[in-house]
């Protein structure tokens, strides 16, 4: 008997140390725990009241400083990341601004130069005559292109004459009557323009194709390179037939038009098949060398660079200050979010502390109402014999309001 006794309890303690046993005895332990608390709490034990208190205590605090770090975390994440975006936008609006105030400073210095030197090289074009025409008839046909417009002779108009359309080139004068001229125009297959390609300053002969198109025919640089970005083509002034500088058009990346080196297609930028009015010039060469109101212009010309240069180190001054101004707009903005943070904390803690005080004092309460209730209990037991209602005291039946105060007033009636 002993042994097989001894078989049992060893059987029953392997099976207690099992993971699966002992996970369950700890629920079990913890359910039975949770009922027996809340069984006891149901008494109104000063015992089980305290306990009660303190476990509520301790899991407010708890919470209070679990909650820290994650929200000290957060506040610090949104504050670097505000603080990141800001100055990844102020350093990308300051880079545009120098760009393009470089670049509008730079055209001016550059035109102004140009003027000058052009001048002193007694290459300069002067305008000698405009006028503005209207397109009468479209001669269209496969290859030749040619308009006519309202404007002759009568209007001072003559052979060799440039005709623009919004500054772009059109053509050329090469039929002059009394009240009308022919242009022939530069898609017209006869129409052969000296052009240079920018970048590079590369010069060539343009031929013309179709009413949008143009074909480079020649090259004066044979071995010319892979074009990767869009060049822009404009007449070169060779010949003294038009002024140099006047735009045609562009030739884009080779890649996308799937054309040889041979004969590259030149987008107009005027679609002359559109036409109703344009304007027709002459250019004369400026014969004069420099004289003294020559120079006179030169120096003004020269003072207009001295003041742009000037101009270009104000608006440089001007960003640096800016960039400071922005730093200390930048570390403003840290202080109040700072402030802004360190108020919702103190908000957050304020209701804390006011749902506590809250809690305690429901607490209070329920302890005033507990002791009241106890004291009830003990009167009742000295003089709820004097208060009852029976067949020989006339009192009051048991539960009742009357009832209670009767026990309260020690059995005093009413």
């Amino acid at each position: 008997m002993e042994t097989s006794r001894d078989d049992f309890v060893i059987a029953l303690r392997s099976a207690f140390l099992k993971k699966g046993t002992q996970q369950r005895f700890s629920l079990l332990s913890l359910i039975f725990f949770s009922i027996t608390f809340l069984v006891l709490g149901s008494f109104n034990f000063k015992a089980i009241s305290y306990v009660e208190k303190t476990i509520n205590e301790i899991v407010y605090r708890s919470s209070f400083i679990v909650s820290g770090p994650e929200k000290f975390l957060e506040n610090n994440y949104f504050i670097i990341k505000s603080h990141l975006n800001l100055y990844e936008e102020n350093k990308k609006n300051l880079s545009e601004l120098k760009r393009l105030r470089g670049k509008d400073l730079s055209q001016e210095i550059i035109i102004l130069e140009n003027i000058k030197y052009k001048k002193l090289i007694d290459d300069y074009f002067i305008g000698d005559h405009e006028t503005v025409a209207k397109v009468l008839i479209d001669k269209q046909s496969p290859f030749l292109r040619s308009i006519i417009i309202n404007k002759g002779s009568k209007n001072d108009i003559e052979l060799g004459m440039v005709v623009l359309d919004e500054g772009y080139l059109v053509g050329k004068i090469v039929e002059v009557n009394f009240f009308t001229s022919r242009v022939l125009l530069i898609s017209d297959i006869n129409s052969k323009i000296p052009v240079s390609l920018q970048p590079g300053d590369i010069q060539g002969i343009m031929s013309g194709k179709d009413k949008l198109e143009g074909v480079l025919q020649y090259v004066k640089d044979k071995n010319l390179p892979e074009i990767n970005e869009e060049m822009q083509v404009i007449t070169s002034g060779a010949g003294g037939v038009f002024k140099s500088g006047i735009p045609i058009g562009v030739i884009e990346d080779d890649k996308s038009l799937g054309i040889t080196k041979d004969n590259k297609i030149v987008n107009f930028h005027k679609n002359f098949s559109q036409l109703k009015y344009v304007k027709v010039a002459s250019y004369k060469k400026e014969q004069k060398v420099l004289d003294i109101s020559s120079k006179n212009e030169s120096e003004t010309l020269e003072n207009e660079i001295e003041d742009t240069n000037q101009q270009q180190e104000t608006i440089r001054i001007l960003i640096e200050q800016k960039k400071i101004a922005d730093e200390i707009r930048v570390k403003i903005q840290k202080e109040n979010d700072f402030l802004r943070n360190e108020r919702i904390r103190l908000e957050k803690e304020s209701d804390f502390l006011k749902n506590k005080v809250l809690t305690e004092k429901k607490i209070n309460q329920k302890n005033k109402t507990q002791d009241e209730e106890m004291k009830f209990l003990k009167m009742n037991l000295y003089y709820g014999h004097k208060c009852r209602k029976n067949f020989i005291n006339d009192g009051y039946k048991v539960g009742t309001v009357e009832y209670r105060k009767c026990v309260l007033s020690k059995g005093l009636k009413q």
